[in-house]
């Protein structure tokens, strides 16, 4: 192998690996929380929060929730202690999935950006996002979903 050659694949493994990685971080933060339904409201553990990494434990800032109802998540936001926002990931632009990351919601179709609280921030959407009231005690947060 030439020495041209052997500097080119150095430099493709090292920016692959790096992309490979970054790739796989994020999406180990997505997380889909057990949840049950009770008549018209969603009930989730607080301990959902909770992470494991490496012996300590981690306080998660959201968890996603797959209802199959819609076919859009819900997105449970923790904004401060026992506060939480839930959203519907639905643009309410063009009715593309939205995605979680870096504390906004974000529509990969036409770069839409909304506010954890559902606001938008960024057209061409012009209407906030489906929010829910949620409510919590020592244990558990609930979704109401009427």
């Amino acid at each position: 192998m030439e020495r041209r050659e052997f500097i080119k694949t150095c430099c493709c493994s090292i920016v692959g690996g790096s992309a490979t990685a970054a790739l796989l971080q994020s999406c180990g933060t997505i997380y889909y929380a057990t949840s049950t339904k009770e008549n018209d409201k969603i009930v989730i553990p607080k301990t959902e929060f909770i992470e494991i990494r490496k012996n300590r434990q981690v306080e998660r800032k959201f968890v996603l929730l797959n209802l199959n109802d819609s076919g859009f998540p819900i997105c449970l936001y923790k904004t401060s202690k026992d506060i939480y926002t839930a959203s519907l990931l639905k643009c309410t632009h063009r009715g593309c999935e939205l995605n979680v990351g870096g504390g906004i919601y974000t529509c990969p179709c036409h770069g839409s950006e909304f506010s954890t609280l559902g606001e938008v921030l960024e057209g061409p959407a012009d209407r906030n996002l489906k929010t829910y009231k949620t409510v919590s005690d020592n244990e558990n947060i609930y979704i109401y979903l009427q």
